[in-house]
């Protein structure tokens, strides 16, 4: 997935029988962001067994949903007080849907070149 897309997890959980223009809803409502946007937009069931992944494709809208048979989908961390969203790397996501507990964790700082845009004069 490209660097620039963002990955946002809903805080609260959802109900899983909602469908595309519901959850498109809640993203517009709960997590303030455009649907149409590109990113990609995560919500899980109560229980914590089911993910549901949103986004838009540039000819309309994706769902991915996946459904554990063992064990639940955990937070990567918590959410600060008040917060319905947590922005998480693509990184992230892919562990996360693979069962990989995140909390702990250490992420190491890494180098990244700056792109500094300097006039013409």
């Amino acid at each position: 997935m490209p660097s620039s897309m963002r990955v946002f997890v809903a805080v609260e959980p959802v109900d899983f029988r909602a469908g595309f223009d519901r959850l498109i809803v809640l993203v517009r409502a709960r997590l303030e962001e455009d649907a149409s946007s590109g990113h990609l937009y995560v919500f899980r069931n109560r229980r914590g067994t089911q993910l549901k992944v949103l986004f838009f494709d540039r000819t309309g809208y994706v769902i991915v949903h996946k459904r554990l048979e063992r064990g639940t989908f955990r937070m990567s961390r918590d959410a600060s007080s008040g917060a319905t969203r947590i922005e998480v790397d693509t990184s992230e996501l892919g562990l996360m849907l693979e069962g990989i507990e995140l909390r702990g964790a250490v992420k190491r700082t890494r180098w990244r070149k700056e792109c500094v845009v300097q006039s013409k004069q």
